[in-house]
This record gives structure tokens, C-alpha cells and sequence, in this order.
């Protein structure tokens, strides 16, 4: 088995912001593994809020033995952006060398398109209503909030998209207090489920919080933690693959989501079709799909995953 790996860069088609700050371009890790018949394509984004990077994935890569399989990989990589290419291009190799698609190797149900949102990032509050107001038409959008004008965003998108579901995502941005004041705009906007409001580290406090949407985790997991250990006041959890350690471990966290009670969404770093296949067959189990990260880069992979009236779907010959 041959393995190699390289760091690229991937321009935004226009600069995406969250209440961290904003990006022009996104960091992958691509992994190609070569049993000598077929080739396994991987693709992963590093977690800078984890103190994850592309160096510090390839060093991880280029310490794996010769020698080990799919299975192997949670005892040889911690969970991270590394092991997820590498599950990913080790999926991949098994599906093209077995002549079957990837969810049969997995024993999952065939695939179909699924409901996904579209991410409207933070910028001027001008800039974030007149986005909305193009994308009316979709059926669910998934807002960044966090910055100078929260209350006159959600409104201002809320009117400008009456038709569409809304997800706020806050990245951590609020403290308590912010969140208890922008609860009734929030309400009034009709948002259906708040994402990370406040730091994972003052997750205690939203126990005494009296919120009618649902909270969804999401930096308040981080890499390797069992979902048991999530802060009880969220009912969802965000599974990303890139904190997953890829979709081997990522449908284990599902299952064991669901057997908590606890509501589901898949979601993504900025970065190609390629970094977001495998999550598309997670995606066949969750509540709400947040994989859009392709659709804000310059340049895709060919071919694409295809976005079509709220839909996501996968083309053959995409991945696995």
C-alpha cells in the first residue's frame, strides 16, 4: 500500500465570515492511497480552534506504519483532520477495489438527495438581508450571527426570506447575557434551532436558561470527546468528520446521538466535494445537513456535488 499526502490551499469565491473572524481561503490535507489496482481519495480541513493544521496532520500522516487498514486508524491517529483523510481515502480504495459503492461496504441504505441549508456568513448587516432575499427560494438557511447587528440581521433576514427555515450560528460569539437579550428577536424571527451561542467553556450556564429553541453543540465537542460527555442543555449535536476523525468513527457518534435522545446535524469546514462526500452518506440519517462548504470556494473539484432546490446530491464518480 502506497500512501502520500499534501497540504493545498483553496480560494473563497468571496470572503466568509463567523464571529472568529473572516477567511479568504481554506487549508485541506489530501491523502492518495494506492493499493497498486485502484486509487483512494481523501480530503480534510484542519480545526485551527483545536490547534489543528495541515503541518501538524501530515506530520501525523507520515508516521503511519506501512502496513494498516481502515479499522486500525483510531488506535494509529487521534481524532483530527489526519485520521479523517485517511479514513476517507481508505474508504474510498476499498469501495473502487471491492466494485461497490461506498455505503454498501458500510452496510448503509443507497443514498438519496437530502434537504440541505445555505450558509449565509457574517458581514454587513446590508450585505447578509440582500443575500437572503436571493436565496428566498431555498428551503433552509443557516445564519452567522456574532457580530454588531444581530437584531437588525435576523430581522432584516427573517422578512427577506418569510418561506425558508432558519439556523442561527453563533460560533461562540455571545456571552450569557447576550444571548438572554437576543432571545426574543430570535423567537420573532422564527428561528428553529441556535447554534453554539456562547463559549464551550461557559456551557454551565445555560442550565439555568430559559430558551424555547433547541441549542445545538457544536465547538462545544471537541475532538475525541463521547457524545455521553456533551453539556446536557443541548439537544443537538453538530458531527463534523474533520473532529470525527472521519465517517468510520463519525456513524458511531450517530448512533450513539440517537440512543441519547439528542437531535442530529452534519456539518463542515470551507473545502471541496471531496472533503465532503463521505459526509454526504452520514448526512442520510440527520435532522438538519450543513455541507455546504463547496459552494463557497472558487474552484471545486470535478465532478461536484450538486446543490438543486435545497437538494444535495452526489454524482458517481465523486467518491467511493
Amino acid at each position: 500500500m502506497k500512501l502520500s499526502a499534501h497540504q493545498d490551499t483553496l480560494q473563497l469565491s468571496q470572503p466568509f465570515g463567523i464571529s472568529r473572524g473572516v477567511k479568504t481561503s481554506a487549508e485541506v490535507v489530501r491523502v492518495q492511497i494506492s493499493d497498486g489496482s485502484a486509487l483512494g481519495l481523501g480530503e480534510a480541513v484542519p480545526y485551527a480552534r483545536y490547534g489543528d493544521s495541515s503541518d501538524k496532520a501530515l506530520s501525523q500522516i507520515a508516521k503511519l506504519p506501512n502496513d494498516f487498514s481502515r479499522h486500525d486508524l483510531t488506535e494509529l491517529l487521534p481524532a483530527g483532520s489526519a485520521r479523517n483523510a485517511v479514513d476517507a481515502a481508505l474508504l474510498d480504495l476499498e469501495s473502487k477495489v471491492a466494485g461497490q459503492p461506498a455505503w454498501k461496504v458500510l452496510g448503509l441504505a443507497e443514498p438519496q438527495p437530502v434537504e440541505m441549508c445555505y450558509t449565509i456568513s457574517l458581514q454587513q448587516t446590508e450585505k447578509m438581508i440582500a443575500e437572503a432575499q436571493q436565496c428566498a427560494d431555498l428551503p433552509v438557511l443557516k445564519v452567522k450571527l456574532g457580530g454588531q447587528d444581530d437584531q437588525a440581521a435576523i430581522l432584516g433576514i427573517a422578512e427577506a426570506a418569510p418561506d425558508s427555515k432558519i439556523i442561527v450560528d453563533v460560533n461562540e460569539g455571545w456571552n450569557i447575557d447576550t444571548l438572554k437579550g437576543m432571545i426574543p428577536y430570535l423567537v420573532q424571527a422564527g428561528v428553529e434551532l441556535l447554534e453554539q451561542p456562547i463559549p464551550a467553556a461557559q456551557d454551565n450556564q445555560l442550565a439555568l436558561l430559559d430558551c424555547p429553541i433547541p441549542l445545538c453543540a457544536d465547538e462545544s465537542i471537541s475532538p475525541g470527546m463521547e457524545i455521553r460527555d456533551v453539556c446536557p442543555s443541548y439537544s443537538f449535536v453538530n458531527l463534523k468528520l474533520d473532529k470525527s476523525g472521519g465517517l468510520t468513527h463519525a456513524l458511531e457518534q450517530l448512533n450513539q446521538a440517537r440512543d441519547l435522545g439528542l437531535g442530529v446535524m452534519v456539518g463542515c469546514m470551507v473545502g471541496s466535494s471531496l472533503a465532503m462526500a463521505p459526509g454526504f452518506l452520514l448526512a442520510q440519517q440527520a435532522d438538519y445537513v450543513d455541507l455546504d462548504g463547496f459552494l463557497h470556494i472558487a474552484q471545486d473539484t470535478a465532478p461536484a456535488l450538486r446543490f438543486e432546490s435545497g437538494l444535495l446530491s452526489a454524482p458517481e464518480g465523486l467518491w467511493g
